[in-house]
């Protein structure tokens, strides 16, 4: 019996300097990868991962495109070294794009060139300082959902649910003083708070001008039917129509990420996941959204290899 594998795309958060250098240095596929990358961009997208300095990979423009390539180079590899192909994909957040081009709805090149200026633009949407995120702790939505209402002033300053991670953790975003507010009020309801080394309000509605700048981008995109559907994190849906994939990746700038949902379907839908990308956030996730779901890390070759031992042809 084949069994069903799910892919999971990693965001912003997951990336490291010296991301991919290993895959480069043993897969073929992986530094062909990170060569187109560089090309399509026009700068050393796989020496700044590779290489650093952190300040410059962290910056969004450039962290995106890194994560995309980082992810579509081991997806990559699994196919070619071991037949490996995912029955359903997700991705948190930028990950959605990934999950995209791994299973052949976006052409990696024109995806690349995309969230370069997705990130450009989300970083610009805000001036620095006047927004931030902040995970809530050991709580559930409707609770946070209150707490926003108390924090925020009409619409002068605004926090509101950014990240549905699920197991407690729910990301808030917003204006900078409305997030303090509510970072006040989880503490005097005995809820912990921890604030995100981020460098704009992402997931919120403060996010509408990278949203209607990056439109143009999105109706400039060739679309294909994808080769499985995307759990996205707009629908909490597996979907499949191409023509909603642009629409679908606008909206998520300024909507919340649904990824506990995501996870439960990819859960009913799949035998196991494989996080294809840096680091192991999604699969910790998915421990805290069903413990008993297998999710392998393939960020590193000696991942990779295990993955391919388990799951090759």
């Amino acid at each position: 019996m084949t069994t069903r594998l799910a892919y999971l795309c990693p965001g912003q958060g997951a990336q490291h300097v010296g991301m991919g250098a290993d895959l480069c240095e043993t897969f073929e596929p992986a530094r062909r990868t990170f060569e187109e990358a560089d090309e399509a961009v026009g700068i050393g997208l796989s020496a700044i991962c590779r290489d650093g300095p952190e300040e410059t990979l962290i910056l969004t423009e450039n962290t995106q495109p890194a994560l995309l390539t980082h992810s579509v180079a081991i997806a990559r590899v699994l196919e070619a070294e071991g037949g490996i192909a995912p029955t359903i994909a997700a991705g948190h957040s930028l990950g959605e794009w990934s999950a995209w081009v791994v299973v052949g709805a976006l052409d990696f090149a024109e995806a690349v060139r995309a969230v370069r200026k997705r990130g450009q633009f989300m970083q610009e949407a805000v001036a620095p300082g006047v927004g931030a995120m902040s995970a809530v702790l050991g709580t559930d939505l409707l609770a946070v959902q209150e707490m926003c209402r108390e924090a925020s002033d009409g619409e002068q300053e605004i926090v509101v649910p950014a990240n549905l991670n699920g197991g407690g953790q729910i990301v808030v975003a917003g204006h900078a003083t409305a997030v303090a507010r509510l970072e006040e009020a989880a503490a005097s309801r005995k809820y912990r708070t921890s604030r995100l080394k981020v460098s704009a309000p992402f997931h919120s509605p403060l996010m509408a001008p990278a949203a209607e700048r990056l439109a143009a981008t999105l109706a400039s995109l060739a679309v294909s039917a994808p080769r499985a559907p995307v759990v996205t994190n707009v629908e909490a849906a597996p979907q499949t129509d191409p023509k909603r994939i642009a629409p679908l990746l606008r909206e998520q700038i300024t909507a919340a990420v649904r990824f506990e949902e995501c996870g439960r379907v990819v859960v009913d839908a799949a035998d196991a996941a494989i996080e294809v990308g840096p680091g192991r956030v999604l699969g910790g996730l998915m421990r805290r959204i069903e413990r008993s779901f297998a999710c392998r890390a393939t960020g590193t070759v000696e991942g990779v290899r295990k993955v391919l031992e388990e799951f090759g042809s």
